[in-house]
């Protein structure tokens, strides 16, 4: 018997759920390769172009809330990547929808360049970050690389993009796999 490897988990996830959309005309998947492909372009270091690619992963681990897919995302998602992957990676997934509360809340324009399933989530999510909470957010560690996730998250979604593929995200999910989990049952 073969076994499991995360990069496996994460293919089967792109492949079954992954090919589901929430809202935003292209697939989770689709969306998720493209914000990867946005940190890339802008390059950030490996950690955060695997936190880009994996940061929805969320809405392929838990049910649909609505149309628009699972809410809490942002909790699931950093969970379960904090069992596989170093805190660079989860925590700026896990920090990501906080993210887009935070910008709502300090530029007066962001709110505009959120799509219609995001403004929508927002809803669900608390909305704008008051004064307080804002400023605790960007004491928190990753919050940066948070923000940074978030503006890439915003703009991949774009309907027939050309972007790398899963595969070659390979070498580096592997390479950031914390020990533990790198053979997982089949």
């Amino acid at each position: 018997m073969s076994a499991k490897t995360v990069f496996d988990e994460i293919a089967a996830l792109f492949a079954a759920p992954g090919g589901e959309t929430y809202g935003e005309g292209v697939t989770t998947a689709e969306h998720c390769l493209q914000t990867a492909a946005l940190a890339r372009a802008e390059g950030a270091d490996e950690a955060l172009c695997v936190a880009a690619l994996l940061h929805d992963v969320g809405h392929f681990l838990e049910e649909r809330d609505d149309e628009f897919g699972y809410h809490k995302h942002d909790h699931s998602g950093g969970d379960w990547l904090a069992a596989r992957f170093p805190a660079a990676i989860s925590e700026p997934v896990r920090l990501h929808v906080a993210a887009k509360r935070y910008l709502c809340a300090t530029e007066v324009e962001y709110f505009t360049v959120l799509s219609h399933a995001s403004r929508h989530s927002l809803s669900k999510q608390g909305g704008a970050m008051s004064a307080e909470e804002a400023a605790v957010f960007l004491a928190r560690p990753f919050a940066t690389e948070a923000v940074r996730l978030r503006r890439w998250d915003d703009r991949g979604k774009v309907t027939d993009a050309e972007v790398p593929p899963l595969e070659s995200y390979r070498a580096a999910i592997t390479h950031m796999t914390l020990p533990g989990p790198k053979s997982l049952p089949a």
